[in-house]
């Protein structure tokens, strides 16, 4: 196993800003929040709107719409990567750093990566479960907690926080306000269009499951 690094990155445009520079290739997914932007690689281009999604090794420009864009960027990079270097330059671009996790992987094996949202309504609970791969997700509206590793969060609008995948979480929307987040996974090929999640407690498993997923990449990925 070796050491990689999964990070997340908001990304604000203003209207028709445009990185100055290309963000270096590597595995990458983008999420676009909010707005609209045009996105370019070596294989050419794709206008993203709100609620939409990308994936790209390559070289990587960004260029907001009329209206600006808020785009969540999720990449895998080797242990060691300065997060710095990851910051999207350019004027009217505002580039922040929000997470990083260590994820131990096994170099020369092939993985899935997973972007999809998951839309939790007010009350609604994601029963205690594990996942079959590490993944950063960051609240797109309402709030939410989570209690893992004998800790509760409580997350905000806009805040990432990282699960492992073996370790146990639980975690719900409060009574008034949804839980609806962006999620990026990586995950064991075979998961490709499968849920990977597994319910811990047996009479959890039958309950009724309120949370809506939207699968936007299932992305063969080597590392």
């Amino acid at each position: 196993m070796a050491d990689y690094i999964l990070r997340i990155y908001t990304d604000v445009l203003t209207e028709k800003a445009t990185l100055s520079s290309a963000l270096p290739g590597g595995n990458r997914g983008l999420y676009l929040a909010d707005g609209m932007a045009t996105v370019r690689d070596e294989r050419g281009g794709a206008t993203l709107s709100a609620n939409s999604a990308w994936f790209s090794t390559g070289d990587t420009t960004i260029t907001a719409g009329a209206n600006g864009a808020r785009v969540l960027r999720y990449e895998l990079v080797k242990g060691g990567t300065p997060d710095a270097d990851g910051l999207a330059q350019g004027d009217g671009v505002t580039s922040i750093h929000k997470l990083s996790a260590a994820v131990d992987l096994e170099p020369g094996d092939g993985y899935l990566w997973r972007c999809d949202r998951v839309d939790i309504p007010p009350s609604g609970i994601a029963y205690t479960h594990v996942h079959q791969g590490p993944g950063i997700r960051c609240l797109l509206e309402g709030g939410f907690k989570v209690e893992t590793g004998g800790e509760t969060h409580v997350i905000a609008a806009g805040e990432p926080w990282f699960e492992a995948g073996p370790i146990p979480v639980l975690a719900y929307a409060p009574d008034d306000k949804p839980g609806n987040f962006s999620r990026t996974m990586i995950l064991p090929r075979t998961l490709k269009g499968k849920s990977s999640i597994s319910y811990v407690n047996e009479e959890d498993k039958d309950k009724p499951k309120r949370q809506k997923y939207t699968i936007f990449l299932d992305e063969f990925i080597e590392i």
